[in-house]
């Protein structure tokens, strides 16, 4: 989630005094629950947070702290009652790669030495540089977060350790209906070439074996906010026009009047369009039946020349 601008800078500066203010006033927890027999535990977007869910069971109160999957995300300002939460919470699961680092300004505005917090790039041993930070469509992601997610709730509670693990198996096993569909994608259509907007779902539509011709210049000016250079616009232009592509990808939460000009012209060019998103659909999926689900969207788009641009359960 890269910052968009210095003023958008400034008022997440105030917003974290604000945070930090709140924390040492002292808050009430952010949960109702019982705290001497489950977890506080936090994700900072939903998708992580749905994960230790299923890991944590009836032992996590979990909460997410980007859950609206019909806003952009990319404004998330944080708030007083988001320190509250985090504050209160002994697991937190953030994206890291400049995606929330909004998080890392709350911990530090709130310490506390027992709270075991799982940053993604760095679980997954990523440099900073990394120009992708939509981690959550990297098929080896969730196995890795959902593996370390159990054995922080085990250290929080031993004597649930064999469940938590045992959750996380079950995880596993239920994404190979995605794999599945990934290598039956990749089978049937290797090499489809396709056209998005932004990076969103590009780690799903790489591992699906597709070729993205938009560059990814232009897809990361998109995603932060920067006017593409004409010549990307162009050559965007020239993937509809010439029937180069075939399935347009688009981030459904974050559109302008450039990403609408895009759509249309797929449509007027007869190219399916496929929505993804960055954070989960809810209500109706968890991450398993959402990632199930934009494979599905994918497959209809170049075998059946079917749109999915917003996702229903």
């Amino acid at each position: 989630m890269p910052v968009r601008s210095s003023a958008a800078a400034a008022v997440l500066a105030v917003a974290v005094a604000a945070l930090s203010a709140a924390c040492s006033s002292g808050p009430g927890p952010a949960t109702t629950a019982d705290s001497t027999t489950t977890i506080v535990a936090v994700g900072a977007e939903n998708e992580y947070a749905n994960v230790i869910g299923q890991i944590g069971g009836k032992y996590v109160h979990v909460t997410a702290i980007e859950s609206n999957p019909n806003t952009d995300p990319h404004s998330f300002e944080a708030s007083a009652s988001v320190a509250q939460v985090v504050s209160s919470a002994q697991l937190v699961v953030q994206n890291g790669l400049g995606y929330d680092t909004y998080m890392n300004k709350i911990e530090a505005a709130a310490p506390n030495a027992a709270r075991k917090v799982i940053d993604v790039q760095k679980l997954l041993g990523l440099p900073d540089s990394t120009p992708n930070p939509h981690l959550w469509y990297k098929p080896a992601t969730m196995p890795a977060v959902a593996k370390e997610v159990a054995r922080d709730l085990a250290a929080v509670q031993p004597a649930h350790a064999r469940y938590f693990t045992a959750n996380a198996a079950a995880f596993d096993r239920s994404l190979g209906p995605w794999y599945n569909a990934i290598a039956q994608f990749k089978a049937a259509f290797p090499g489809t070439p396709v056209a998005t907007t932004e990076p969103v779902g590009d780690y799903m539509l790489q591992a699906a074996g597709t070729r993205n011709l938009t560059p990814f210049a232009f897809q990361a000016d998109i995603m932060n906010g920067v006017d593409p250079a004409p010549q990307y616009v162009s050559l965007q232009d020239n993937l509809f026009s010439g029937n180069k592509v075939k399935v347009f990808v688009y981030n459904q939460q974050v559109t302008d009047s450039l990403t609408q000009s895009f759509l249309a012209e797929a449509h007027r060019d007869g190219i399916p369009v496929v929505g993804v998103y960055e954070t989960m659909p809810t209500p109706g999926y968890d991450y398993q039946s959402w990632m199930l689900a934009e494979m599905h969207a994918l497959q209809k788009a170049v075998a059946d020349k079917v749109s999915t641009q917003k996702l229903v359960p």
